[in-house]
This record gives structure tokens, sequence and C-alpha cells, in this order.
């Protein structure tokens, strides 16, 4: 078995006594659009080369994270600081339409909510401090990676996992909770191929399908094998992560009624 790989950031507390946890992807997962993408797209070198990209890490041709910090260069390349790009996010990113009665809920509930991201913490929270308040963004738990601003204004992503070929491997956050003596029960969200390193270890395994196509966990879960229920948003999901933590159904009998399995 591989050693984990060293992380340059700090983790949160894991949460020892909770029966259930969400983690959840951020970009095109939590919001509408990936921000990365949408910078790439619009800021950096386009849709087309982000997109071939995109698949080659699918295809297992490239590292996600060599991928990723080609497509973040090419937005620095073209001269846009990063407070620039933080505002373009504020003024573009949405939610989905389902999160925040999911986080409410979650809450109410005492069920953690944790945003395990491949993006740049201070782009999340500026985001969500946008669209849900200057609260939400500093309580909800996030591990991603981190920015490196130069002294000339130029910056560059500080990866999390830097010897990892995903950049941050979420698998890291999901592990130590199967470790537990005894483990809760872990909803898992995505949509991307910066999700593929988690994906095999939530027992509940939630794909987002993106309106534009980008359908790449879905892709990489169908030929890994990977039991998945497929959503479009929250809203989806919501009723039946509830059904399980409410007693109503078990993880097996909402794979087996809602999700794909080979």
């Amino acid at each position: 078995m591989s050693s984990a790989p060293e992380s340059t950031l700090p983790y949160p507390p894991i949460h020892k006594d909770a029966k259930f946890v969400v983690l959840s992807d951020w970009d095109g997962t939590i919001t509408t659009h990936d921000s990365n993408d949408y910078m790439t797209d619009n800021l950096g070198y386009g849709l087309d080369k982000r997109r071939a990209g995109n698949l080659s890490v699918l295809a297992g041709e490239v590292t996600f994270r060599d991928e990723f910090r080609r497509m973040l260069g090419s937005i620095v390349a073209n001269g846009h600081s990063f407070e620039e790009c933080k505002q373009v996010l504020r003024d573009n990113i949405k939610l989905d339409e389902g999160f925040k009665d999911f986080y409410a809920w979650c809450k109410s509930s005492g069920v953690p909510v944790i945003i395990v991201s491949s993006g740049m913490t201070p782009t999340i929270r500026a985001v969500l401090s946008n669209l849900l308040g200057e609260q939400a963004a500093e309580e909800i738990e996030i591990i991603s990676n981190e920015v490196d601003i130069k002294e000339d204004g130029t910056w560059e992503i500080k990866f999390r996992h830097p010897s990892s070929g995903f950049g941050h491997d979420k698998s890291q956050a999901i592990l130590p909770y199967r470790a537990l003596p005894n483990p809760p029960t872990l909803f898992f969200f995505g949509d991307g191929v910066s999700d593929m390193s988690a994906a095999a270890h939530a027992d509940l395994l939630f794909v987002k399908t993106k309106y534009y196509g980008e359908n790449d966990l879905h892709e990489y879960c169908k030929r890994e094998r990977i039991p998945h229920v497929l959503v479009k948003s929250f809203a989806e999901a919501t009723p039946l992560v509830k059904d399980v933590v409410e007693g109503r159904k078990t993880v097996k009998e909402v794979i087996a009624e809602k999700g794909w399995s080979a």
C-alpha cells in the first residue's frame, strides 16, 4: 500500500463522535459552475484547451496537478491579479439551488459538512461570503489548497499535496474517518476529475451532472465500476440523505433504488 502524501497545510480536527459526515467538492458541485474552469475559459487560455486537458487527465495521460497548474498559469500569464479573479468569481459564480437548504438541515441535524476542494481557500470563502454571508463563510470547514501571491503581483496555487498527482488527494480527508473504531456513514458529493481520488471511499457517493455536459466523474465511476447516485442538484440529494440519517433506508437500499452500479 502506498503511503499517504505529505500535506503542506493543516487539517481541521475530525468529527470523532459524528454518526454521519458529509464531504463535498466545491467547484461545479456546490456551485453551478466550476470557478477555476470559468476563470480559465474567460481569463486564461480558453475552453477548448482547458477541456482537452480535462480529458487528458481522465484518460490518465497527465496528472490533475500538472494540468491544473497549467490552467491557472494561463490566467496569470494573461495579466489577471488574484484580487481581480476573486471579484470575477463573486460576480459570476452561483450556488446550487438546493445547497443552502441542505446545509441548514445538516447543521440543525448535527451532520458536519466539510468542503473538500482542489481549488483555493480564499476564492471559495470569497464566493461563500457573497452567497451565504460572512458567518457561514467563516464557520464552514474547508479542506483545499492555498495561494502564493508574489511581490510582483503574480500568483500561483500552493498545493496541499505537491507530491501527489492530484495536488490535493481528497481521499486523505476521508480515510481518517474510515480508520475510526466506529466510523460514521460518509456521504461524498463530486462532479469532476479532481474527485477521482475520493470516489471509492464514500459509503454513498453522489455525482452531480452538469447542464453543459462535462460529466467526468460519472464516466470515471462507470469505468472503475464504483456505485453512485446521479443528481442534478442538492435538492434531489437532500431527501435521500435524510432517509439514511433518519433511519428510513440503508445506503444499500438508496443505491439499489436510485444509483448506478456495475
